[in-house]
């Protein structure tokens, strides 16, 4: 009867781990790291990297703030858009959705 007790509480200390560590790995996968560059194809793949700091300053040159949240979709067939999220409607879903 001890060993069940002592099984139960390890099952329910693992549980509670697991979540904790799904939570966290959640939070990692979602946001970029500073100097991070993510490249989006057409066909919906993706690929990071960290640049080096002369080959940051030449990405720099040609980047440009991002005004308001945006959205992509994956249609059917694989291919990828960009959701036009330029009205205050679709801005307010694109960021309950980013939420």
């Amino acid at each position: 009867m001890y060993s069940f007790k002592i099984f139960v509480a390890v099952s329910i200390a693992t549980l509670c781990a697991s979540q904790a560590f799904a939570e966290d790995t959640m939070g990692t996968m979602s946001m970029m790291k500073g100097g991070q560059v993510t490249a989006v194809m057409p066909d919906g793949h993706m690929g990071t990297m960290m640049p080096d700091a002369k080959m940051s300053a030449e990405m720099m040159k040609m980047a440009k703030p991002i005004k308001h949240c945006m959205m992509m979709m994956t249609d059917a067939k694989g291919k990828t858009y960009m959701v036009d999220t330029s009205t205050k409607k679709a801005q307010a879903e694109c960021e309950k959705m980013a939420m």
